[in-house]
């Protein structure tokens, strides 16, 4: 009987191995990745879960992506997360098919499309591409030197990383990096991440493997 119940023991201890085992191999690259890194999707690649939609022009999902298109107001639309961040890092790659003037707010609010906050930019070739602007306020805060302006890649993907920290924020586009810069006001800013659509009509803006590391939860 002892001899029957080590057995059963021995096959018990042997199939949840077994079972771990596979549940390891069935995971992702991308989720084992992320468990590394500390990064973790905020876009699921099947729909808007986790997004609120400001204005009426077009956000959807097509194909694993997230898609911004001018509807036929052609103001501004944005789409921003439920959650607020501080202190991040987002990681994410944008296409443009058809003019690409868009951009990626941080700590930001709305008033139905009236955004308080600070775009790191993302347009068409020569306007400014990982500079900072910010909206109802002083405008353009810093640029990226022109010559930067070649790191950016019209209609292909890009990867477009943006480190928040305190009144610091850094941009690159492809590597490269766009600024760096200190101000007084980004660090006293509290808000959602945003994605913005710009008026004016003809635009498309394609996102994926949109991801953020969080340095200092929001408060």
């Amino acid at each position: 009987m002892k001899f029957h119940l080590s057995l059963t023991r021995i096959s018990f201890a042997l199939a949840l191995l077994l079972v771990t085992q596979m549940a390891c191999k069935n995971k992702s690259t991308s989720q084992v990745s992320q468990e590394k890194s500390g990064f973790v999707d905020i876009f699921n690649g099947e729909n808007l879960e986790g997004w609120i939609n400001h204005g009426e022009e077009k956000w959807y999902v097509e194909n694993g992506e997230l898609i911004c298109e001018s509807g036929p107001k052609k103001e501004y639309g944005y789409l921003s997360t439920e959650k607020f961040y501080d202190d991040f890092e987002l990681k994410l790659k944008f296409k443009q098919d058809a003019n690409g003037n868009s951009g990626v707010f941080i700590r930001s609010t709305l008033e139905g499309t009236k955004i308080t906050g600070w775009q790191v930019e993302v347009a068409p070739p020569g306007k400014h591409t990982g500079g900072v602007y910010e909206s109802y306020g002083r405008g353009w805060l810093i640029q990226p030197s022109p010559e930067k302006d070649k790191a950016l890649k019209m209609g292909a993907w890009n990867e477009m990383r943006i480190l928040v920290v305190g009144d610091k924020i850094t941009s690159w586009v492809n590597g490269t990096e766009m600024i760096s810069m200190e101000d007084a006001k980004i660090g006293m800013g509290k808000g959602a991440i945003a994605l913005q659509i710009h008026d004016g009509g003809g635009i498309k803006v394609r996102w994926k493997d949109i991801a953020v590391r969080v340095i200092k939860d929001a408060d």
